[in-house]
């Protein structure tokens, strides 16, 4: 298998590389390709010919969006649309990720991919449209919906993922209050890599979610992963919205895997299990 990263250089991207070894052909991430540049990827799909596509970039600045929209959009929605037809007209196959926040969170059941999304904010729109325009642009496509995506390093455009930001406060001794409020799948970039793998390897076409087992609090996440690290202190349990953030988020947003699972493809671990993979370097 001949493979294409986009986006190299995050959490996600960064286990693709790690995963796929001497299968990537090529692995770049906005310093070497702008993926809003249509004629610039169309240009970079002919000339790799790759036979797989694995787009790991993204706009994920979700309050940020909100003042940014069209940046956010042109990420999130044109840049897959600009790659899904170059894959498309090289006859390669496009994998796709998208997130959980493309639902409101007032299901009380986790969702499925058949579920109508309600985004809540520019961020979860853009991903919406992005997954969309994927679709219309061809048949041989995966699109990979999950939720909180640790991994070892974390986010560049976050200053690290939220168990590493959360460990480094409580060792300088800062006051930690994170919500309590918001209930989603913590998903560890690596298993999410594997599990994308093994889509692809089935042979596996369209939509499906893909996240960690189990399900938390962002407060009852940043516990768990102060006792990883032997750190002993308080995390104070807050509303959303004692933050006043520009962008709503879901209030509960697990993903239902039945879909991926009844592909008698292996199961992710739960989300404590992989934990310790996904603290610092």
């Amino acid at each position: 298998m001949k493979a294409l990263v986009v986006g190299s250089a995050g959490q996600l991207g960064r286990e693709l590389v790690t995963l796929l070894g001497a299968d990537v052909a090529w692995a770049g991430d906005r310093a070497e390709i702008d993926v809003t540049d249509g004629e610039a990827t169309a240009a970079l799909v002919s000339c790799v010919r790759p036979d797989v596509v694995f787009n790991a970039t993204a706009w994920n600045r979700v309050d940020a969006a909100e003042a940014e929209p069209a940046a956010a959009f042109a990420v999130n929605a044109s840049a897959p649309h600009f790659l899904a037809r170059a894959v498309r007209d090289a006859g390669a196959l496009l994998v796709h990720y998208s997130t959980d926040y493309v639902f409101d969170g007032m299901a009380s059941r986790p969702y499925r991919e058949d579920d109508a999304p309600r985004p809540l904010g520019v961020y979860g729109a853009s991903k919406l449209a992005g997954e969309h325009l994927v679709a219309a642009a061809g048949d041989k496509h995966l699109v990979i919906r999950t939720s909180g995506v640790l991994g070892r390093g974390g986010s560049e455009q976050k200053g690290g993922s939220f168990v590493d930001r959360i460990v480094a406060k409580a060792r300088a001794g800062e006051r930690l209050r994170v919500v309590s409020d918001q209930v989603f799948a913590p998903t560890c970039a690596a298993d999410l890599a594997q599990a994308s793998l093994a889509l692809v390897r089935s042979g596996a076409r369209g939509l499906f979610h893909v996240t960690n087992a189990g399900s938390c609090s962002w407060h009852e996440l940043a516990c768990a992963a102060l006792g990883v690290a032997g750190l002993d202190a308080p995390v104070e349990p807050i509303p959303s919205a004692a933050l006043a953030l520009p962008a709503r988020r879901p209030p509960r947003s697990v993903l239902s895997c039945e879909k991926y699972l009844g592909l008698g493809l292996p199961p992710l671990r739960g989300w404590r299990e992989a934990l310790p993979d996904c603290l610092g370097r």
